[in-house]
């Protein structure tokens, strides 16, 4: 069996509304739209990562919740796992501090005004998919 590095995306959300994130690098990714995370590190478990990840590209504290349905593959050997999460109480506001240069929060009626990185799609389409109503 391969091996597989998992890499976390955070669906981030406020009452009715989801956290995006511009991309300002690499280049090839650069203008598009995600749901920010990273590379789980050896050792660490998925929710940590998003904690972790989240402190270092945003400045915020987060709870991690409940991990979205599924799972989608991205360019050999990684694979791209959502977990939904909310700012704690005593966090700051996020701010594009690496990686992005631009957040925005969606509503639901506005997941699909950016242009959002393929692989983050099918998760974007199964959160708006179970967004209470």
């Amino acid at each position: 069996m391969t091996e597989r590095t998992v890499v976390v995306g955070a669906a981030l959300l406020d009452t009715d509304r989801l956290l995006a994130a511009r991309r300002s690098a690499p280049p090839e990714l650069a203008g598009r739209w995600e749901l920010p995370g990273g590379k789980v590190e050896p050792g660490e478990t998925p929710e940590a990562a998003l904690v972790r990840e989240l402190r270092e590209e945003l400045g915020v504290q987060v709870e991690v919740e409940d991990r979205v349905p599924g799972e989608w593959p991205l360019r050999p050997p990684y694979i791209l796992q959502v977990w939904t999460t909310r700012l704690l109480p005593d966090s700051p506001d996020p701010k594009p501090l690496q990686d992005h240069d631009e957040l925005r929060w969606l509503t639901r009626d506005e997941l699909w005004t950016v242009p959002w990185l393929d692989q983050d799609v099918p998760a974007v389409q199964k959160l708006a998919a179970g967004w209470p109503t």
